[in-house]
């Protein structure tokens, strides 16, 4: 707090600080606390010591700095800038996903890919990380690594989360990158523009068709269906069909083998290469997943995008790509441009966790929680709900739900968050401009078990109390 009063201009320079013994008294703390705080700030020059007269906060702490009111005259005209006429893009124009930045804070939170305490293995990343600052691995991953990464991540990578795919990947077929969608976005940097054709699933994951959509207007929706991404006629004229095979977003449902096989041979087929999203990939209910696309390709006809944190939490941003060695070398050249390379510490804890055999542990507890949840809330809807109707899913985290045709799901959603019960309207998931209105999406990720029934009762409640007002 005396940091900021200093910075603040609070504490003015030259400003004698109390004593020790005053600010001891004032904030009952030992004497030898203040002593030992006031004796770093002096260190840090902060604070100037004077024999027998005390501390004063350092005259020379602000020298150099313009001040407020001197940085530019009384009298200067202000002559705004017109920036909205500079925008090449407005992304900000885009519909996309939205959740309250308090959504903890709400007793019912059915939102998918959020952060659950409950689930957070705090003591084995805390070990991890505190591995990562040891002299040796400090020495590993300070340097600037310009276009590299962690070459610990990337054999556990290779040797550990891939496997579990049915992919194998080369060194050089395998970059890190900051979170799935930063490979989405790169990918549509270094391949798309305008009059490049690309399928996307409708309804699909918003931000990737926004991502798309910046870079060219041919982005022709493929309605799916109980298998996923349909084999449509249209496939023949794309570049890029973009799926979610494991757990379609937002739907759930799962792509079997024998239309990923026929998705693959309609690439070779047709020549237009697949970005197959593999964001949850590793939540399955019923025994092992279905081999990722990836796995079943010979030809590289597929760029894959995983995720490494979905499982973990969100924050800490790490995904990877897996394609052909040229297609990783020129996405290496522009992520340097971007960002030159995610964080190399995140890198390196995050690989001590999965060599030590913490991703696995994670990963069981992760699936089993949510399997429990997902029946849980699957039986709440039955009992409090039955005029909705859930897509059955085999694994993720959420459920997508058709309510009834008179009910918008966005005045749902409002009056739901009334009675603290957050759930996410499906209208963002269409491209269509004029959508349907009567989907949500249930995520089960971020609620505590024993709070899915009354929350679903709640949602119940509030939507019998519309049906009232009609």
């Amino acid at each position: 707090m005396m940091v900021d009063a200093i910075h603040s201009g609070v504490l003015p320079p030259g400003e004698a600080v109390p004593s020790s013994r005053e600010l001891a008294e004032q904030l009952e703390v030992g004497r030898i606390t203040v002593v030992l705080a006031y004796q770093q700030l002096a260190e840090e020059e902060l604070l100037i010591s004077r024999q027998r007269k005390g501390h004063f906060v350092n005259p020379d702490m602000l020298k150099g700095q313009v001040g407020r009111d001197e940085s530019l005259p009384l009298d200067t005209p202000r002559r705004p800038t017109d920036w909205s006429r500079r925008f090449c893009l407005q992304p900000n124009s885009h519909r996309s996903i939205s959740k309250p930045p308090d959504w903890q804070s709400y007793r019912y939170p059915f939102l998918y890919g959020q952060f659950d305490k409950d689930l957070f293995p705090t003591a084995a990343w805390r070990e991890c990380c505190m591995k990562a600052l040891s002299a040796l691995d400090i020495r590993e991953w300070a340097p600037d690594q310009i276009t590299r990464d962690d070459e610990l991540l990337i054999q556990q990578i290779q040797t550990k989360v891939l496997p579990r795919r049915g992919v194998w990947a080369s060194s050089d077929e395998l970059m890190i990158t900051v979170g799935a969608q930063h490979a989405l976005y790169m990918v549509a940097d270094l391949l798309m523009r305008e009059g490049i054709y690309v399928a996307i699933e409708d309804p699909g994951y918003p931000d990737a068709r926004n991502i798309f959509s910046c870079r060219t207007s041919q982005i022709i929706a493929l309605p799916v269906n109980e298998d996923g991404l349909p084999l449509s006629d249209s496939l023949r004229s794309m570049d890029y069909v973009y799926t979610t095979p494991s757990h379609q977003c937002p739907t759930g449902v799962t792509m079997p083998r024998h239309r990923r096989e026929a998705l693959l041979e309609r690439a070779e087929q047709d020549d237009f290469v697949i970005i197959e999203d593999d964001f949850e990939s590793e939540n399955s209910f019923d025994g092992d997943p279905i081999p990722a696309l990836k796995s079943l390709d010979r030809n590289d006809r597929v760029i894959y995008i995983g995720s490494l944190s979905k499982s973990l939490a969100p924050g800490l941003r790490i995904g990877y790509i897996v394609a052909a060695p040229e297609l990783i070398e020129q996405l290496r050249a522009l992520r340097r441009l971007m960002l030159r390379h995610p964080s190399t510490f995140i890198q390196r804890a995050l690989a001590l966790f999965i060599s030590l055999g913490h991703n696995d542990a994670q990963l069981r507890r992760l699936a089993q929680a949510q399997k429990e949840r997902h029946a849980v809330l699957m039986s709440a809807l039955a009992r409090h709900l039955p005029e909705c109707r859930p897509v059955p899913v085999s694994g993720g985290g959420s459920i997508w739900v058709r309510i009834p045709d008179d009910i918008r799901a966005a005045d749902l959603a409002c009056r739901a968050a009334e009675r603290d019960v957050l759930i996410e309207p499906g209208d963002v998931f269409f491209v269509a401009n004029e959508p349907p209105g009567n989907f949500i999406r249930l995520g089960y990720q971020s609620i505590p078990c024993d709070a899915i029934e009354q929350g679903i009762a709640e949602l119940a409640q509030v939507l019998q109390a519309m049906r009232a007002d009609q």
